[in-house]
């Protein structure tokens, strides 16, 4: 299914490749405490919970913040799961909405931010799995470049409750997919 939003789509079909190719689940990851499968389990909660906020349906059932890296099906099935119902919850949304809920505060945006926010969730998830388990990065410099105005305009206020690593300094010659990652804490 698709979203009706290409980033979306294509943020999550990175992140459904990059899981399906995933061989060391407890590797380490550029996210400093957790491994493959924690993230795998944050990033499928994280795309569960914009689709419980647009359709009023359930959310993830465990802390997408505080994962215990036990997963009850494989982890290809649980990203597809996510992302499916993700993809839904988008579909059955009006692109140009001004306002839409989502699970990020302010908890609404207009539509395309929304989709946008999500696609910066699943894509540099995705990058830090393929980081961990040594596969092509999927985060192409121009969907980071379509992401990085999303990143700016709204993790900034979620640093202060740990929700992202402080930014990390890059230098002018830097890819537009080392500036977004630069910008949400990590060192490709």
């Amino acid at each position: 299914m698709t979203s009706g939003f290409p980033l979306l789509d294509q943020a999550h079909d990175a992140l459904r490749t990059v899981t399906a190719g995933a061989s060391d689940l407890l590797a380490t990851t550029p996210c400093d405490l957790w491994n493959v499968t924690q993230v795998i389990q944050h990033a499928a909660g994280d795309q569960i919970a914009y689709a419980s906020f647009l359709t009023g349906g359930p959310g993830p059932d465990f802390d997408p913040f505080n994962p215990d890296g036990n997963l009850a099906v494989p982890a290809a099935e649980m990203i597809e799961d996510a992302v499916s119902r993700s993809a839904a919850a988008f579909a059955s949304i009006d692109p140009e909405a001004a306002e839409v809920p989502t699970p990020i505060p302010p908890n609404k945006m207009p539509a395309r931010q929304a989709a946008a926010a999500a696609a910066m969730d699943a894509a540099v998830h995705a990058w830090d799995i393929a980081k961990a388990t040594g596969q092509p990065s999927p985060l192409t410099d121009e969907l980071a470049a379509a992401l990085l105005p999303t990143a700016k305009a709204l993790v900034e206020p979620l640093r202060a409750w740990g929700a992202f690593a402080p930014a990390v300094p890059g230098t002018p010659a830097d890819s537009p997919a080392a500036d977004l990652l630069h910008y949400l804490g990590r060192r490709p």
